[in-house]
This record gives structure tokens, sequence and C-alpha cells, in this order.
């Protein structure tokens, strides 16, 4: 029986920047061992709402969002991060310390997706071991919606799109 004190579980999301696509089979996989099965997988879109990691990463970024199968504990978010900060690092160009992927680890539950980020910044919520918490988007009036901080391509309606779609397949999940 579920207590007052007890949380449902939430639905881990990735959303993925790749400056060479053609690793991300291999990405997933490695993403795979730790978060279990990919339950959703976006298109590849074009990454052009910044140019913020083009001096790392490079031009012509990809950017793909996808799910996991497995619900895990809202209160893992920092372990989370703390775990794709590591892949990410397995995927540097060769003797740099450019990556090659950036991974944007969060999740979504009925009320609003949250993501993970190693920067400080007055919306942020410090969790532990330099890993903040940011409420990215709230769900309402039936759909994700972005707050004034709210990352510009994460406010466009294709993202929001796919947030509603991941947000339907979790609903699904805790209702069985």
């Amino acid at each position: 029986m579920k207590t007052l004190l007890d949380q449902f579980p939430v639905k881990a999301i990735i959303g993925i920047l790749a400056a060479e696509p053609s690793i991300l089979p291999t990405v997933y996989e490695e993403l795979s061992e730790h978060f279990g099965t990919i339950d959703f997988t976006s298109e590849l879109f074009t990454f052009d709402s910044t140019d913020y990691y083009e001096a790392e990463m490079g031009k012509d970024l990809k950017r793909q969002f996808i799910s996991f199968e497995k619900l895990i504990d809202a209160g893992t978010l920092s372990d989370k991060k703390l775990l794709t900060n590591r892949v990410e690092q397995h995927y540097t160009r060769e003797g740099t310390s450019q990556r090659r992927v950036n991974l944007d680890v969060g999740y979504v539950c009925l009320a609003k997706l949250v993501l993970a980020s190693t920067k400080d910044h007055a919306h942020r919520i410090y969790l532990r071991d330099g890993i903040y918490a940011e409420m990215t988007l709230r769900y309402y009036h039936k759909t994700f919606q972005p707050w004034e901080w709210t990352y510009p391509d994460y406010r466009s309606p294709t993202y929001i799109a796919i947030f509603n779609h991941i947000r339907t397949i979790y609903r699904e999940q805790i209702q069985a």
C-alpha cells in the first residue's frame, strides 16, 4: 500500500547533442546498460538554437531525445547526471577534452520535466556532488509549458510534442 511518503517513480529521459551521429548507436548501447531498454527515440533534428557548443563540439550538431522503459526514483537524478558525464568522457575526441556527445539527463513525471545540470543558476536547486536540478517545463492546460528560463529549443512546439508523447507513455506505465 502506497503511503504519503512514497514517491511515484519517474521516467528517465536524455536529450542528446551529437557532433558525430554515427556514434549514437554505440552511445545508446552503453546508456542501456545503465538505464535499461530504450522505449522511445525521437527523430534526429538539426540543432541550431544556439552556438554555445560550437567551439567545443563543432558545427552541424544533431539533437535527439530518448526515454527508458524502466522507471527510476527521482532522488537518483544526481547519480544519473554523474553517470552520463562519465559516458560523455568515453566519447571525447582523442587527445582532447572535446566531447562528441552532450547528454542532458532528466525525467518526466505527470507534472513536469526536470533536467540535471552541473551549472548553478538562480532557478536551479542544488542536489549534491556538483549537480543541480531545474524544472524546465511544467504540465499545465493539457500540455507542457515553458518557464522564462526554459532553453529556446525546449520551448519549441516540436520538442513539446515529444515530451507530451513521453508523458503519455509514462502515464500508461504508472496506470498499468
